[in-house]
């Protein structure tokens, strides 16, 4: 589901999502992240697109122009989720690839799975250094 306001409602229900995630949990993260050692980029703005096919030259250049930092197709609806049941919640993206027209070459599925091994990786030693 995309919300859990659909059934049984008597008023319109809304959320305040103007911050998305809990900062608690994404200090904890970062503080994980360093005790990992891991390159992570602490802080910008995400544009969530609907998948599962990569964006377009054009859609990425817009959402660049609109002054994202980062695209993928995972962090929504599990953000407003959470916050709709007001769970302390933050988001680790693992980079894939840069985008179109961020790169001279075609994006492929060979350079999506490399790079997503290596980001796994590093989203494991996260855990470890987050759950110790």
């Amino acid at each position: 589901p995309h919300t859990f306001f659909e059934e049984g409602l008597t008023d319109v229900t809304h959320i305040d999502f103007s911050w998305p995630y809990c900062p608690e949990v994404r200090n904890a993260l970062l503080a994980a992240a360093e005790c990992a050692q891991l390159d992570v980029v602490p802080r910008g703005t995400y544009a969530a697109t609907q998948g599962p096919r990569l964006e377009t030259v054009a859609e990425i250049a817009r959402l660049e122009r609109d002054g994202c930092d980062l695209v993928g197709m995972t962090a929504m609806p599990e953000a407003a989720l959470a916050r709709e049941l007001e769970l302390c919640y933050a988001s680790c993206a693992v980079v894939a690839n840069w985008a179109a027209g961020k790169d001279s070459d075609e994006i492929t599925m060979e350079e999506i799975q490399e790079n997503l091994l290596v980001g796994m990786a590093n989203a494991r030693a996260l855990l470890r250094a987050l759950i110790c």
